[in-house]
């Protein structure tokens, strides 16, 4: 197999996960502001919010604007999975709590390494490979990977909310190939989305690779 000039990397579920689960750390934060809430309820609900979200991307928002529109993206998601839990009323001031939230994701704290993650990335800037994030995140990546003490690894960093298309669109991975000068066919993506980041990938001209990461709990 020829070696790639980039290799791209998918974020959450590839590079690093959830301690325990997103809705254990909800359950966690509510529980400092007097709420108490099932730890399984929760995740059900954040997965069917998250589900039904529209992809992060807002092409009509200006540079600046960005961050204030994730924040928004992300306080509706909050906002609807403690409302299908029926714990919404709970919260005496769901804003306050909700900044605390967003705040404790742009930190290492909720999240692991996986453990093959600081080997590989190691091995392959030794063989002169260069190295992308490629992620439907948001801008707390880069606090997230300079936090973890990944953010040397790589040479750039693609997330949809800066690019205005999310994966599998193409045109996510063309932004991507563009801050390296490489051609979609000496390019790999690596990531845990058969249709996000595989076929995303593919159809982009990419070399798509799939991993499976069984449930990680720290």
């Amino acid at each position: 197999m020829e070696r790639p000039k980039v290799i791209f990397l998918d974020a959450v579920g590839t590079l690093f996960g959830v301690k325990g689960s997103v809705g254990k750390v909800y359950s966690q934060l509510a529980l400092e502001f007097g709420v108490e809430a099932s730890t399984e309820i929760l995740d059900q609900a954040f997965k069917d919010s998250f589900k039904a979200a529209p992809p992060p991307i807002f092409p009509d928002a200006e540079l600046e604007d960005i961050p204030q529109r994730e924040f928004e993206w992300w306080r509706t998601i909050a906002l609807n999975t403690f409302e299908s839990a029926g714990i919404i009323n709970q919260f005496a001031d769901f804003s306050n709590f909700f900044g605390e939230l967003y705040i404790h994701f742009g930190t290492a704290e909720p999240w692991f390494i996986y453990p093959d993650v600081l080997q590989s990335l190691s091995n392959w800037k030794h063989l002169g490979i260069e190295l992308g994030v490629l992620s439907n995140f948001d801008s707390r990546i880069y606090s997230v990977l300079q936090a973890l003490e990944l953010s040397h690894f790589f040479k750039s960093v693609t997330i949809s909310t800066q690019v205005g298309a999310a994966k599998p669109n193409p045109k996510i991975f063309a932004a991507a190939l563009e801050k390296h000068d490489c051609s979609p066919g000496s390019a790999w993506h690596i990531g845990d989305s058969i249709v996000e980041d595989y076929q995303g990938s593919k159809t982009a001209g990419l070399r798509g690779i799939w991993i499976n990461r069984e449930k990680s709990n720290e």
